[in-house]
């Protein structure tokens, strides 16, 4: 359908050679976009650029450190410059750091608070006048379950994960206006290199998000490719503000 078609536009993606941002950068090239995998990983980087070319897609790699402003404004007006537009952005970027509140230092939910919603709203903030001037735009923000519920083990990653979603609901409110949408996406638990940690640190969490889970599996990264493609098209027009959870069931279970 012509409202999924992506062809010509230019996306980027922080965090997009690897795990739920490829997932999505994967469904973006397969509907026609151009795009942009911003990383720290080079090597990792070049392997799923690979990836999307072989698959007949368009894209490139941008190495990017989301903890910087200047690298993160320079990813942003750099694939704008280079491409001539800049249609589609994903915050996808994020770390966590799983010990209780008493045990958090100061320097690490900086850390966290700093890769996950600072650099959200740098990009955003640098993608809006390229937006602006197109007179169109997408802003997709990656949520958690952690946007909804509360951890013990994850003060800092929670409060960045509910921060994107309040965030992206003042930008989805300032810039209709300039017709662009501004949405978050809630991944419920996912197999990536991020949860292969928790299920090393976290006893029994394997089990408890099965349990809990009514499609009774963990998400895969392609889960995301769909959801993706909608938010980043015509057909989200009139979407915006709003928070959409890929989990599963994981967050209709009380």
């Amino acid at each position: 359908m012509r409202l999924f078609d992506l062809t010509g536009r230019v996306a980027i993606v922080t965090g997009g050679n690897g795990g739920i941002g490829l997932g999505m950068a994967e469904g973006l090239a397969a509907a026609g976009a151009t795009v942009v995998l911003a990383g720290r990983n080079a090597a990792k980087g070049a392997a799923a650029v690979t990836q999307i070319v072989r698959a007949g897609g368009k894209a490139e790699f941008a190495n990017v450190d989301v903890m910087d402003e200047k690298s993160c404004r320079a990813l942003i007006d750099g694939a704008a410059r280079t491409h001539g537009r800049l249609d589609v952005l994903v915050n996808n970027a994020g770390v966590n750091i799983r010990k209780a509140p008493d045990q958090l230092s100061a320097a690490e939910w900086r850390t966290v608070i700093d890769t996950n919603l600072t650099s959200a709203f740098v990009c955003s903030h640098a993608a809006y006048p390229h937006m602006k001037k197109n007179g169109s735009g997408k802003i997709i923000n990656i949520g958690s379950m952690m946007s909804i519920f509360a951890a013990g083990f994850a003060p800092a990653y929670a409060a960045s994960k509910g921060g994107i979603v309040q965030f992206g609901r003042a930008c989805a409110t300032a810039w209709a206006k300039d017709n662009i949408q501004v949405n978050a996406v809630l991944p419920g638990w996912i197999d990536t290199d991020l949860t292969k940690n928790a299920r090393r640190e976290v006893a029994g969490l394997h089990e408890r998000v099965l349990g809990r889970t009514p499609a009774a599996r963990w998400g895969q990264p392609s889960d995301f490719a769909g959801i993706a493609v909608f938010l980043a098209s015509a057909a989200s027009d009139f979407v915006t503000g709003t928070a959409i959870p890929v989990d599963g069931g994981f967050s209709v279970q009380g």
